[in-house]
């Protein structure tokens, strides 16, 4: 035994409270993950960037990296091109003060020291901005928390017990399908019945869902259940465990696609199960940019023909944090309200404070998005000779200031978005469709044909 830990590598992982158990490589007291190797040795994967490799090893390395056959599939499909709703960075030339990262992805500390960067009156007058904006164009984000009769077998937990129940998720899933039904995206079927395969199919106006960081899948297994829905899209770049896709799999009759890509690279109109299709897209909680990538994968690139046709929309956006320049959908909507880029970028990064706080603590629900205050006396002190940080400023305002601000910005980028939407010739709005004490994240992008009817039950 003594001999065996010899020959064991000497990193020690604290968290085990133990050394690592791996063998030795070489004359190195340590393993082949634990070698002490300087970090210019190490270069992103060209297949996979989420790893590194050695750049001596780099040609071996993308023979055999566990992703190659998966991208090599992929990019064989139909349906992918790589980019397809990417966006572009169009509008630089709009933007007169310039650019902190004109090109590749801008990180949250580097949009935290852009904000910290500015002075204390650029600061306060990006505030301004902010709170002008959002008087104008963010009037009417109405509070529709709708749960749907059809959705009562997941309310009241009268599902296969073999399937995840949480009630805060079901609660959320069942109101972003309500206000789908509410605008007549969607039409209940008379004789859908707990999970039975049995439905009268009296419309065939919506055939389809396809619902965008479908994560699991569980809230198209909920429309599914309860709208006879027929044929199914999950779009998904992971890999999950405990998927909706076995219960969704048993039942008769039903079309299932888990398209496993980033919906940057999907092109929908080459999935040719949906050509000529009528569906509805879905998406609960699309992080970031995800949102903006989802609306240009439905609506930008829509042809006569062959094409599906999307009825109704509906994805509550959140992570505003994580939001880029280059992916935004609506640029034109900012630069045209006076922010330049890398104040839409610091706006992005002023959005974590909607929800930094402790879900559990005291702060009141934002109901009321007021002024946050006149300031020209902290200005009046910065001085000549005096400058306060930012950073110092921002330490000690109030939680509710900062969750106020966050919440604005938040909501112009997401009025942005609706606004573009119409621009595509669909009725669009925003609603509060959850409670704010069981999700903050309550914000859902709601959009359908201005000629379509209210289903008839």
């Amino acid at each position: 035994m003594a001999e065996n830990g010899e020959t064991r590598c000497k990193f020690w992982l604290p968290k085990k409270n133990r050394f690592c158990s791996n063998a030795r490589i070489g004359n190195s007291v340590f393993c082949g993950n634990h070698s002490q190797r300087t970090d210019d040795q190490w270069i992103p994967c060209p297949i996979d960037p989420s790893h590194s490799v050695l750049q001596e090893n780099l040609v071996g390395h993308v023979k055999r990296c566990p992703l190659l056959k998966q991208v090599e599939a992929l990019s064989a499909q139909p349906f992918y091109q790589k980019g397809i709703n990417a966006g572009e960075e169009d509008g630089e030339e709009r933007d007169k003060q310039g650019s902190c990262c004109p090109d590749g992805i801008v990180t949250s500390e580097m949009k935290r020291n852009l904000l910290y960067s500015m002075s204390v009156s650029q600061f306060y007058e990006l505030i301004r901005k902010i709170e002008t904006a959002h008087g104008i164009i963010c009037t009417d984000i109405e509070v529709s928390y709708n749960l749907p009769e059809a959705c009562n077998m997941w309310i009241k937990k009268e599902i296969d017990r073999k399937l995840p129940f949480q009630e805060k998720h079901v609660l959320q899933q069942a109101s972003i399908i309500g206000n789908l039904e509410e605008i007549g995206a969607l039409k209940r079927y008379k004789n859908v019945k707990g999970c039975e395969s049995d439905i009268e199919q009296e419309d065939e106006s919506v055939a389809a869902v396809v619902e965008f960081g479908a994560g699991r899948g569980y809230l198209t297994q909920m429309l599914v259940d309860c709208y006879g829905i027929r044929m199914v899209y999950l779009v998904e770049r992971k890999s999950y465990k405990l998927k909706a896709d076995r219960s969704l799999r048993q039942k008769e009759n039903l079309v299932l696609e888990r398209l496993r890509i980033d919906i940057e690279d999907l092109n929908l109109n080459a999935v040719e199960s949906l050509h000529g299709v009528s569906y509805v897209a879905v998406g609960k909680h699309l992080c970031g940019p995800a949102t903006d990538l989802s609306l240009r994968c439905c609506l930008s690139r829509q042809d006569n023909g062959s094409s599906s046709t999307l009825r109704g929309l509906a994805i509550a956006t959140c992570c505003h944090h994580l939001c880029q320049w280059k992916h935004y959908i609506n640029k034109e909507y900012f630069t045209q309200m006076g922010f330049s880029k890398d104040e839409f970028l610091g706006m992005t990064w002023l959005t974590s404070w909607a929800v930094d706080a402790d879900h559990g603590s005291n702060l009141p629900e934002i109901t009321d998005l007021g002024s946050t205050g006149k300031r020209e006396e902290e200005e009046e002190e910065e001085g000549e000779n005096g400058w306060r940080r930012v950073e110092e400023i921002v330490r000690k305002m109030e939680p509710k200031e900062r969750a106020v601000i966050g919440f604005k910005c938040k909501q112009i980028i997401d009025a942005g978005r609706m606004s573009w939407v119409k621009k595509q010739g669909l009725e669009s709005k925003l609603v509060k469709y959850i409670p704010h004490s069981i999700s903050p994240e309550n914000t859902l992008l709601l959009a359908g044909i201005p000629s379509l009817p209210y289903p008839q039950v």
